[in-house]
């Protein structure tokens, strides 16, 4: 080993010596850090003996690199957890993805933070470094989402609605995504796309895809004006109902289902990409759905 430099020409302190000091006074037992630290363990190991102190417990782990095989770096998009909290993940996501990062538990991917803590130990840290993979994140971020109760996803629904589009959501609003938010988390690998894509059920009425717009036409909305008030006599708002009820109408004029499957989706949704006819017609409840239909066929 080298000479250590412990104080600067000024007199302050460098790191070797800093960290000793700290982690002395801190009651520091263990440490555990990247492998690029494992030569400044020997060195701070005599500081250490020199001052008659206990040695901490050292452990040191592979580096996390990017998909191109280099140290993970802010050119790859390295950012603290805070950043990846507002782009849309979970906590329960974040730590699960992190955990997997040079440890396994056999080949599991999802695993519970209480599975975490019971099976973890340093023996089964890999020796070569992990990759850092987006990819890998959006997967077990989409699995936690589909795991959360829409009750918990709905307050960070609302804020992230809030942060992205400045939309204070009222108390109509809020239990049109309470139920909504079951039909959004299979097109949602994160929050924020969870928000824009949840935007058609705030918006009313919404705007009007240019995809959508042709169903929109005078014959789709000939189809709505017939079939509105087969939709306003549904009496209980339950799935199964909406559907015979559409499905008896189709049946009834010589219809498939997409001649008014479209034109319902465009005026409920304004996309072609959204939710099934049934959920999004569920969430948005009787007098919503009545009262876009009304906005296009009067």
């Amino acid at each position: 080993l080298d000479d250590l430099i412990l104080l600067r020409s000024d007199g302050t302190p460098t790191y070797m010596l800093s960290v000793v000091v700290d982690d002395h006074d801190m009651g520091i037992t263990h440490v555990i850090r990247g492998d690029d630290h494992l030569t400044n363990s020997f060195r701070q190991k005599y500081i250490f003996d020199a001052m008659g102190w206990p040695t901490p417990t050292y452990a040191h782990i592979p580096l996390i690199h990017g998909q191109d095989g280099a140290k993970l770096s802010k050119r790859h998009g390295a950012l603290s957890a805070e950043a990846y909290k507002d782009m849309g993940y979970l906590s329960e996501a974040m730590c699960n993805y992190l955990l997997r990062l040079g440890w396994s538990l056999g080949d599991q991917e999802i695993i519970e933070q209480k599975e975490a803590i019971k099976n973890f130990s340093l023996e089964k840290v890999g020796k070569s470094p992990a990759k850092f993979d987006m990819d890998k994140l959006n997967y077990v971020n989409a699995h936690y989402i589909k795991e959360t109760t829409a009750e918990k996803l709905l307050p960070e629904l609302k804020a992230f609605i809030k942060k992205l589009h400045n939309q204070n959501i009222n108390e109509e609003q809020s239990q049109i995504l309470l139920r909504a938010i079951d039909s959004l988390k299979p097109r949602s690998q994160t929050l924020v796309e969870m928000a824009e894509n949840a935007q058609f059920y705030i918006k009313s009425p919404p705007p009007i895809s240019e995809k959508s717009q042709k169903f929109l036409d005078n014959q789709g909305k000939d189809i709505l004006k017939s079939a509105y008030e087969k939709i306003s006599a549904i009496s209980t708002w339950y799935k199964e109902d909406i559907e015979k009820t559409l499905k008896d109408y189709c049946q009834e004029n010589g219809l498939k289902f997409g001649q008014i499957g479209q034109p319902l989706r465009a005026c409920l949704s304004g996309t072609p990409n959204s939710p099934g006819i049934y959920d999004i017609m569920i969430a948005l409840g009787k007098d919503e759905t009545l009262k876009r239909i009304e906005y296009h066929i009067i």
